[in-house]
């Protein structure tokens, strides 16, 4: 029975150092060490022995198979090492391959614009203003000189929630909610926000849009100081070179109220295709706050007086870049915006 334990045991061993992977291993660990395997046998059959004899079979069989479960653990752990090591060879990184390049991204060319105007502005000490884009009928419409059957409303048809609650259709309101708020004759706020409006998406017109409005309120208030405000805006967006000219028009809460125009940057005043052979490019509107406003958000007229303005900031992002249809802004058509990558000071 010695000599069948020990060639069990070098038939075993032999097998274990033999296994490839981890699956045959375990297929010998199962046939050796199993419930019906030979050296499972053996241990059963211990009983058939001798008194004599058992005690120095059952120290042989239990020696080989101490041995057997050691070499199976290191063969295991070799295994082991060997299928990781094989594994990191088949996953290295070639660090010798070109990169791919990281694409950076920048900021909206409508932001890059209201951002420059607010710098501007506040430069200039004006506070940002910003209200609900969701608006009362009041603070539209009747605030700012609009009452109810008011024909002015036609031009500004937008999105009805009911019929005091609506999607604002200029950022106006945000000036009648500031005047209303404020305490003394001390306004002077610029307004830029999301605006609604009823109109058929084209290249020049959408449905909703970008705009900033601003607003001056105290005792004194001119027109001069109107166009004075007006011409540095249109040099510090357009180049120092650049015109303006203020021409006669109608706002209901202004009064008067004028349309600016601005010397065409293309053409120096001549004619060209951009200002339609009229050397001029109309960019916003503005005027003296109508007095009507002023009372109703609290203020004398007689001894305060003010101006607001308004312009759409794609308008002003289509002359300064030069861009033909105003949908492109809202595309997300990454060839546009790429035009527009900023480079590092």
């Amino acid at each position: 029975m010695e000599k069948r334990l020990q060639e069990l045991k070098e038939e075993v061993l032999q097998k274990i150092k033999a296994t490839l992977n981890s699956k045959e291993l375990n297929e010998v660990r199962v046939a050796y060490l199993g419930k019906k395997g030979p050296i499972t046998d053996l241990l059963k059959g211990m009983g058939k022995l001798s008194p004599e004899e058992r005690p120095k079979m059952g120290a042989l069989v239990n020696e080989m198979r101490q041995k057997v479960t050691e070499v199976l653990e290191e063969h295991a752990e070799k295994l082991e090492q060997q299928a990781i090591a094989e594994q990191l060879a088949s996953e290295a990184i070639d660090v010798t391959l070109p990169g791919r390049t990281v694409r950076i991204g920048n900021r909206h060319p409508l932001s890059r614009v209201v951002e420059e105007i607010e710098d501007l502005f506040m430069g200039m000490g004006y506070e940002v203003a910003e209200g609900p884009e969701v608006e009362r009928d009041y603070y539209n419409f009747e605030a700012l000189n609009l009452p109810k059957g008011h024909p002015a409303r036609d031009m500004q048809d937008t999105f009805y929630i009911s019929e005091e609650i609506l999607l604002r259709t200029h950022t106006s309101p945000v000036q009648a909610r500031t005047m209303e708020k404020k305490e003394g004759a001390n306004v002077r706020i610029i307004c830029p926000g999301k605006v609604f409006r009823r109109d058929s998406d084209d290249a020049t017109h959408s449905h909703q849009f970008m705009q900033i409005e601003g607003l001056v309120v105290a005792e004194g208030i001119r027109m001069s100081d109107l166009k004075g405000t007006l011409d540095l805006f249109a040099k510090k967006m357009f180049g120092q070179d650049r015109e303006i000219r203020l021409r006669p028009s109608f706002f209901p809460f202004t009064e008067p109220s004028v349309e600016m125009d601005i010397s065409c940057f293309k053409c120096g005043g001549s004619g060209c295709n951009v200002c339609k052979q009229t050397g001029w490019i109309e960019v916003l509107g503005g005027g003296m706050v109508h007095p009507n406003v002023l009372e109703k958000a609290g203020y004398d007229s007689t001894k305060v007086t003010g101006f607001a303005f308004g312009m759409g900031v794609e308008r002003i992002a289509m002359l300064k870049y030069g861009v033909d249809d105003i949908r492109h802004f809202y595309t997300n058509d990454v060839r546009f915006l790429s035009q527009f990558q900023e480079t590092e000071a």
